[in-house]
């Protein structure tokens, strides 16, 4: 039986309460997504709400940190090389670079350890 869904809405990442203020930096700053206006009975709880093309980008904050995982979102982008010096220019280090199914990649992690993966088509 199937569930009926037919797309993704927003998509959730946690940082440590502890992290909370430098990892929005990152993601205000390195990645520069309009930030959206969390509901008022949701702005206690901290974090951000980011648009994302079509999608929204939750950063939900956690007590305490999460292990590292490969468990990560991806962005694509239209200039992967203009991305990745950015990157670099920001002052974050590249984890992995690799081609896959015809996805030109590398991987970062935001300050709470969160990998992301930027990636062209």
């Amino acid at each position: 039986m199937s569930l009926g869904i037919t797309g993704i809405d927003h998509v959730q990442i946690a940082v440590p309460r502890a992290l909370e203020a430098e990892c929005l930096k990152f993601y205000r700053e390195l990645f520069a997504f309009p930030e959206l206006e969390k509901p008022p009975e949701l702005k206690a709880r901290g974090g951000a709400w980011f648009q994302v093309g079509a999608l929204q980008m939750h950063v939900g904050v956690d007590p305490e940190s999460s292990p590292k995982s490969k468990r990560h979102i991806c962005f694509l982008t239209a200039d992967l090389a203009g991305a990745k010096a950015a990157v670099e220019a920001a002052g974050v280090a590249i984890e992995e670079e690799s081609v896959a199914e015809g996805l030109s990649r590398f991987f970062v992690r935001d300050p709470a350890g969160n990998r992301i993966e930027i990636g062209q088509r």
